[in-house]
């Protein structure tokens, strides 16, 4: 018996009956041989963790666009949302690598720009842009060169289905429904994260002060960002562990305070002229790399260092705004667009 059945031997013993065991999992999209150390979504984990487009969540926006050091990015957004998924699936026996894997990769197809970046390509590409769309495509093709990660279903699954926008906290819809209980522990996991960092942020910004906080809201969920989140993550377990089936939820009370936070939050900080006014700008960007490079292919293979289109040259196009970074999109519509100082030989 190597390591990775010997893991597997162990799931068997310590899961929860409701959890997506690592041997069971539906496989992968193209065959490869197992490792003989990892399961499966360990292996998914390890993978996602060491690619490019992880990497680059570091320079893209969460909510405040080129903030200072101690506001969150979307990689530390991605970091958060795992810590609290962990958190949660931990308590309720299920497998922390799938957890893990899902929420290291729920962002990979992220706009630079934040949301802003989104609705700006869904505008402009003719089939719209959905970043959880983006973030399986990434997997799935844009990575290894064009080879994908070949995650296994289930994380592929949970990276797709783990966005709800102003939709619902919870899937009630079986047909819309994860494959597994750790996808919808990380899809909570993530509106635990954004609307208390997010929160966070703008209070550090300035943007609100703890006081505009409704204050019925306060004196439920807590007074702190800690609280809060502490608050929200027990009212998870403790109502999934009581539903006596696993059901992941947290309660009518607690969603309602959770989807009421979340509108505040939207309202007064993601819809507010003082963050969103610097967004509009950053839509100019966009907007006008997109045209460029749609009207001057040749400028489009040199940038990418492609020989040739590998898809329709508008998704192609996509693609590439899709995976930049605030800064490199910021330096690449300095080289094109501005005037350069004239360089006089000395």
């Amino acid at each position: 018996m190597n390591v990775r059945e010997r893991l597997e031997e162990r799931e068997d013993k310590i899961f929860s009956p409701y959890a997506q065991k690592s041997a069971l999992t539906r496989g992968r999209m193209r065959y490869e041989p197992e490792c003989d150390i990892r399961p499966a979504f360990q292996h998914d984990r390890d993978r996602i963790t060491h690619s490019k487009s992880f990497r680059r969540l570091k320079y893209k926006t969460q909510v405040f666009l080129s903030p200072g050091d101690h506001y969150r990015t979307r990689m530390t957004h991605t970091l958060e949302v795992s810590q609290i998924a962990r958190t949660i699936g931990r308590a309720l026996s299920l497998n922390e690598d799938l957890v893990e894997a899902i929420a290291l990769g729920h962002d990979l197809g992220h706009t630079p720009f934040g949301h802003s970046g989104e609705e700006v390509l869904n505008t402009l590409y003719p089939d719209g842009f959905r970043h959880y769309e983006q973030s399986l495509r990434v997997v799935d093709i844009l990575e290894k060169d064009g080879q994908g990660l070949n995650l296994t279903q289930e994380v592929r699954d949970g990276i797709v289905k783990h966005s709800k926008g102003k939709g619902d906290i919870l899937i009630n819809d079986d047909h819309e429904k994860p494959l597994t209980r750790e996808a919808e522990v990380v899809r909570i996991a993530d509106i635990i994260a954004y609307i208390n960092h997010d929160i966070d942020d703008a209070i550090r910004g300035s943007v609100i002060c703890e006081n505009d906080i409704p204050r019925h809201l306060t004196d439920h969920l807590g007074h702190t960002v800690s609280d809060r989140i502490d608050t929200m993550v027990r009212g998870v377990i403790s109502n999934t562990l009581e539903s006596g089936t696993m059901q992941i939820g947290c309660g009518e009370e607690l969603e309602s305070y959770m989807v009421e936070m979340r509108g505040f939050l939207y309202e007064r900080v993601y819809e507010s002229p003082v963050v969103h006014s610097a967004f509009i700008k950053c839509s100019k960007i966009i907007e006008d790399l997109y045209d460029f490079f749609l009207r001057n292919p040749d400028a489009f293979l040199k940038e990418t260092g492609r020989d040739d289109f590998y898809d329709k040259p508008v998704t192609c196009v996509r693609d590439f705004i899709a995976g930049m970074t605030d800064r490199y999109a910021f330096s690449l519509f300095e080289k094109l667009f501005l005037p350069m100082p004239w360089s006089i030989p000395v």
